[in-house]
């Protein structure tokens, strides 16, 4: 029997099983979701998401129909916030990032923070203009730009709704969180954790259903190397030559040993993009070249950047040619000790079976999640398909999968909030 179509009845029987009684040992995680299961109120807000697709689908609609680029997301944030307002959630915020937070109010003092993100990828905006018309239901898809990413957001929403309308009283507070900036820097999640760090017991980065669990991170630094140098006509020939030094830095800096060294970490060094000079018979003063640097060790990272770093002053010393590191985007990352074992983790893992699929784990998330973990907080993501073609003019989402990301999300809540 699918999920969408459960009675109150099949769901706890799909939890308990056939034949099956309370005394059967359990893990932590399942053992919250069949309490969650077990109150009338949970049952109902199951319900409620089960008969609301079609308000989802209206949602990520009005939402895609946003033009949202990454720093641009105050329209999108608003709506969020109304909407927020006006399904019920309590102390609802629009901050100057702008990250729009609704809370269902609990009893403990503490708080579970589910996170979705706002924005979407630079070219989407433009994809949207070219449209000429909001995205659009067809079958078990709503195609258009900007509604890949917004699956979360109307997911999210979707299940405080009928969290709300159920009337579920959790013991923690479940916070609702739209964040901005997502893809320039996680400055929205930045400015979220700063908010929330010493009230939350956990961190939920929604990024899809939750065929995927998250429970680690990986740091990730993206540097910008600009070389400098005399500028000249070809004429003038000779040296020094900024592209002498941009050659032979990349060539040293990708015999790095790190990479083999720590393996077993997931080190990477890698140079994507070079750019020097506009023309043929002239040596170019300034030129860069990109530096993606990640290892599940922020240590190794650190390592290879003091190598780096020496390595440059080497070439400097060979050619005369100068180098500077820019930051571009530096996404932290965290191994948080028994996170796998925790409840929030084994919860999320159970609320995946429930949802009729095993869900595959990862130490290794690069999104919202990271900014909680590389700060030693517990965090998860839970990802899955939410459509395809995302950042394309034919970008499209999925309905199925809207829905079961509201399902998870309002098991979740749950289970690890307590409820009565």
């Amino acid at each position: 029997m699918r999920p969408a179509v459960m009675t109150a009845f099949a769901v706890v029987l799909a939890v308990i099983g056939p034949g099956r009684g309370w005394a059967q040992s359990v893990s932590p995680g399942q053992a919250a979701l069949r309490r969650a299961l077990t109150s009338p109120a949970v049952l109902a807000a199951i319900e409620t998401v089960n008969t609301s697709e079609a308000r989802a689908v209206e949602t990520l609609i009005a939402l895609g129909s946003i033009v949202s680029p990454s720093g641009q997301e105050h329209d999108r944030a608003r709506w969020v916030a109304e909407r927020m307002r006006s399904i019920g959630l309590q102390q609802v915020m629009l901050d100057s990032t702008p990250n729009a937070v609704g809370v269902i109010p609990g009893r403990s003092g503490k708080e579970i923070v589910f996170v979705s993100t706002l924005d979407d990828l630079l070219p989407v905006a433009e994809f949207q203009r070219q449209a000429g018309r909001p995205p659009r239901r067809e079958g078990d898809r709503v195609l258009g730009p900007g509604t890949n990413t917004s699956l979360t957001t109307a997911a999210m929403l979707t299940a405080a709704e009928a969290l709300v309308k159920s009337g579920v009283q959790p013991e923690h507070d479940l916070v609702f969180a739209a964040v901005a900036q997502e893809e320039t820097g996680l400055v929205g999640m930045k400015a979220l954790y700063r908010q929330r760090k010493d009230r939350a017991i956990g961190f939920v980065d929604i990024l899809g259903d939750g065929h995927g669990i998250t429970y680690g991170a990986i740091t990730i630094h993206w540097w910008k190397v600009v070389a400098r140098g005399p500028a000249g006509h070809s004429l003038g020939g000779g040296l020094p030559n900024v592209n002498q030094g941009i050659g032979r830095a990349v060539d040293r800096i990708l015999a790095l040993p790190q990479p083999e060294r720590y393996r077993d970490r997931r080190t990477v060094i890698n140079v994507a993009q070079l750019r020097s000079g506009e023309v043929y018979n002239h040596k170019p003063a300034e030129g860069w070249f990109s530096l993606d640097i990640r290892s599940l060790d922020a240590g190794v990272v650190e390592e290879i950047e003091r190598d780096v770093r020496a390595m440059l002053d080497r070439v400097t010393e060979e050619t005369t040619i100068t180098f500077e590191l820019e930051p571009f985007q530096l996404t932290p990352g965290g191994q948080i000790p028994g996170a796998l074992d925790s409840l929030l983790a084994q919860a999320a893992i159970a609320v995946s079976r429930h949802l009729g699929y095993e869900p595959t784990l990862s130490n290794a998330g690069s999104a919202n999640l990271n900014v909680a973990l590389g700060a030693g907080s517990l965090a998860i993501g839970l990802s899955g398909s939410r459509g395809g073609a995302r950042g394309q003019a034919d970008e499209w989402a999925d309905v199925p999968g809207l829905m079961n990301t509201a399902r998870h999300v309002l098991l979740l809540a749950a289970s690890v909030a307590g409820t009565r």
